[in-house]
């Protein structure tokens, strides 16, 4: 009878410091069902752009050279609103800066106004019309200032060069010089069509918004300077004169708003977790 007290005393005694040693043990973690993502990594790559908008023109003055003694004022001179087309390519070298270079044209706008002369004995009044249209080459910088709900703000800034074009400009005029007739005269007076190519720069603003990893579109705002234009050599309507003008239209501007859309043509690879794998 001792010994079997003695056998469960010995086997209590063993059980007890198993569990003790047991429970002084480390619990291992679980086997992680996948890796975690990593973060994303800071690229770079190519892009192409294209963009469509409406212009909104300006210009300081519409000058022509004037006799001494002669003053004019300028009346309702400016610009109609014309489309705007542009394709570009462009590199992002990282997350929050990029640069591209764009061909642009905008279209033909109406152009408008008129000039009211006086001098001694004289009263007069030109009424030029015409179009404008431009071929722009511009190189670009943009800083992206981060990221909300896939919603990217830009500023951005831009040196090129503008060729403006003038056609079909023509100045109905209408006169009295006391010293040679008591009544008007009016005549008409045809342009050639001219270009010029002028240094052109621009300030950007705008909020992109990331559809997928590879296609972005922009909502943007331009401030443009393109420059001056001329129309080409005049004629007048009876072929009584004709030769070189000294008309300018001087520092043209515009306010454009742009839908833009840009492919990266080398996007990063979209995160994908590992399959499921199930043991049986």
């Amino acid at each position: 009878m001792r010994s079997v007290k003695s056998l469960l005393a010995a086997g209590a005694a063993t059980l007890i410091s198993s569990m003790a040693f047991a429970a002084d043990m480390p619990i291992a973690a679980p086997p992680p069902m996948y890796a975690p993502p990593a973060p994303p990594a800071d690229f770079g790559g190519w892009y192409l752009r294209g963009d469509i908008g409406m212009t909104n023109q300006r210009a300081k003055s519409i000058d022509a050279a004037l006799p001494a003694g002669y003053q004019k004022t300028t009346e309702g001179f400016g610009f109609d609103s014309a489309p705007l087309f542009g394709l570009g390519v462009g590199y992002r070298f990282n997350n929050w800066f990029r640069a591209d270079v764009i061909g642009q044209y905008r279209g033909k706008a109406n152009l408008h106004g008129a000039d009211n002369v006086i001098g001694p004995g004289f009263v007069g009044s030109d009424n030029y019309t015409g179009s404008k249209s431009e071929w722009v080459v511009m190189a670009n910088a943009y800083v992206d200032l981060g990221t909300w709900w896939c919603i990217t703000p830009f500023i951005g800034a831009g040196v090129g060069g503008s060729y403006n074009k003038i056609s079909g400009f023509r100045d109905d005029g209408v006169a009295y010089l006391a010293a040679l007739t008591p009544t008007p005269s009016a005549s008409v007076a045809y342009f050639a069509d001219n270009g010029k190519w002028n240094f052109a720069w621009a300030a950007h603003a705008g909020l992109a918004y990331k559809v997928n990893p590879g296609f972005t579109v922009e909502l943007a705002y331009s401030y443009m300077n393109l420059g001056d234009a001329a129309p080409g050599n005049y004629r007048l309507f009876d072929n009584s004169a004709s030769g070189p003008t000294s008309i300018k239209i001087k520092d043209i501007t515009s306010h454009d708003i742009k839908l833009g859309v840009r492919w990266d043509l080398n996007s990063p690879p979209a995160y994908m977790p590992p399959p499921l794998v199930t043991k049986g």
